[in-house]
């Protein structure tokens, strides 16, 4: 008999390749799985619901509350067509003169709503009870929480029911250390609903090791192993073309999110101790206004490119334009130190070495299969001098790229899936 699987992540379901194989695998071995995450308003092509496979579909609830919604496109549309804007001004100032008092009193609540930490509280609020209502409307065999933000609405729909299900925590990331993550609320809740689970998975032993010391167990370990690709040089997006470069021009690429502590500031900061090779950034995130800028201050717009955040599906097209890959992240809390993030292995896979950060996760692979050179994070110099190392040598490098195609074929999902199965044939 096939059980019914009801998965939630706090985000769109467009890039996060880690819930995309867990989901595929369960559904390709029989389970249905049903994947509740959250609608992008402002992507008209994303679609509330979509059937991946034939046990595998995805849901997508509300981003924001109905009136919110409609007041955010009034506000735009207002902006846009000033025709439309002197309409709903007249409607205002009509029902302002008849009912002065209500009309005033919405007014400012509408205007508190929108410009203020009310408008985060509902819109988070309404994501919440969206996924539990959704998480509560079929029969479910097994509720899957991914991190910490959904933790409470598997929680809700496994545990607060007459016959209670199994519920499987999977912590992506070391939820009481990371950024944006300090307040002590967040190490509380996590503390009591973790009484409440009935398995856990991690992403490696370190932080298997953390919860054991925190919680008094050790929980399963699934680490994010991409599945094998090979080069396919007929879809291969040609990025020095793209961005108007020499053939001949060496990429050293970084992908992933734009985000603080990830190391690209120093990294940005070697790039005139470079011997050679252009610094291309693929991706999006809160600080690349930031790190624009710097480029332009310091007066690198011939030597760092950006390119916009692509499809995870197209990202190896990228990959394999690159003569070498950074995860260079910094030591700022214990989820990266202790990280071994998707990106190290994506470069493995298209057999392109890399300058990584002397973690205990990364630097074991890293050193321990020959894929790259790992340098001070913190250090620019030391960054540098690995670029420059891999770009002085390119027999090493080459050696390095064939390394990876050889340890690619031991750290990929087709062989870790297992462990996921396993858990799930315990549950």
């Amino acid at each position: 008999m096939k059980k019914n699987v009801c998965m939630f992540v706090w985000n769109h379901f467009t890039n996060d390749a880690r819930v995309l194989r867990e989901c595929t695998s369960l559904s390709g071995r029989g389970y249905n799985v049903d994947l509740i995450c959250i609608d992008d308003p402002s992507d008209e092509t994303l679609k509330k619901q979509e059937k991946i496979n034939e046990n595998f579909q995805v849901f997508r609830v509300r981003r924001y509350p109905v009136v919110l919604e409609t007041l955010q496109k009034l506000y735009k549309n207002s902006i846009k067509h000033k025709s439309i804007g002197a309409i709903l001004l007249l409607i205002w100032l009509f029902f302002l003169l008849i009912f002065p008092y209500f009309t005033g009193f919405i007014s400012i609540f509408f205007l508190v709503l929108l410009k203020t930490k009310l408008k985060v509280v509902m819109t988070r609020g309404s994501i919440f009870l969206r996924m539990i209502l959704k998480g509560s409307r079929s029969h479910y065999d097994i509720y899957h929480a991914n991190d910490l933000n959904t933790l409470p609405q598997g929680y809700v729909c496994s545990k607060l029911r007459f016959k209670r299900k199994k519920l499987v925590y999977d912590s992506h990331e070391v939820q009481t250390s990371r950024t944006g993550y300090d307040s002590n609320y967040y190490r509380y809740l996590e503390g009591l609903l973790i009484k409440r689970i009935d398995t856990m998975i991690v992403e490696n032993h370190t932080r298997a090791k953390y919860n054991q010391d925190l919680y008094g167990f050790y929980p399963h370990v699934l680490h994010n192993y991409p599945f094998v690709l090979g080069k396919v040089e007929n879809e291969k997006i040609n990025i020095n073309e793209k961005l108007g470069l020499f053939p001949e021009e060496k990429i050293l690429l970084y992908q992933g999110g734009i985000q603080a502590g990830r190391g690209l500031e120093k990294l940005i900061e070697a790039v005139p101790s470079f011997n050679e090779g252009t610094l291309v950034l693929i991706g999006d995130g809160r600080i690349k206004p930031q790190l624009e800028k710097m480029v332009e201050d310091l007066e690198l717009q011939d030597r760092v490119k950006f390119l916009p955040k692509v499809p995870l599906s197209d990202l190896p097209k990228y990959t394999q334009n690159a003569y070498l890959g950074f995860q260079v992240l910094n030591n700022t809390n214990f989820n990266h130190y202790s990280a071994s993030s998707n990106k190290l292995f994506e470069y493995m896979m298209s057999d392109i070495p890399v300058i990584a950060c002397s973690f205990p996760e990364i630097q074991k692979i890293v050193e321990g299969e020959g894929t790259g050179v790992c340098v001070d994070s913190h250090d620019y110099k030391s960054i540098a001098l690995g670029v420059n190392y891999l770009l002085d040598n390119p027999s090493i490098r080459k050696q390095m790229a064939v390394n990876c195609s050889k340890a690619k074929l031991k750290y990929n999902w087709r062989n870790e899936q297992n462990i996921l199965l396993d858990i799930y044939n315990e549950s």
